[in-house]
């Protein structure tokens, strides 16, 4: 055979070799790509949880609150209701 045959078959042994290294390169990088995405989902996973759990808590006390709120409005008006039979100044619907 002729040199230059052996040259040109040379040359695309070594392209070949070339695209194969550099998908595999790709692949790599690709896989690691992938891996740093999942692991920032998680974080951000993470994140939303702690996220749910402190409005969770924050929901519990904010009803808390609202129930300690109207007990308070309710002993008021007692008050205020026993305030008003006691004071003779005030016309109550009983007289």
């Amino acid at each position: 055979m002729a040199s230059w045959i052996w040259i040109v078959i040379a040359i695309g042994a070594l392209l070949v070799l070339g695209l194969i290294v550099f998908g595999m390169l790709r692949g790599r990088q690709r896989r690691q790509e992938i891996a740093e995405r999942r692991d920032q989902a998680q974080e951000l996973r993470r994140e939303a949880d702690a996220r749910t759990q402190q409005a969770e808590e924050r929901t519990r006390v904010a009803e808390e609150q609202a129930r300690q709120a109207r007990d308070g409005h309710k002993a008021a008006a007692e008050v205020g209701a026993r305030a008003d039979r006691i004071d003779p100044d005030v016309e109550t619907p009983e007289e």
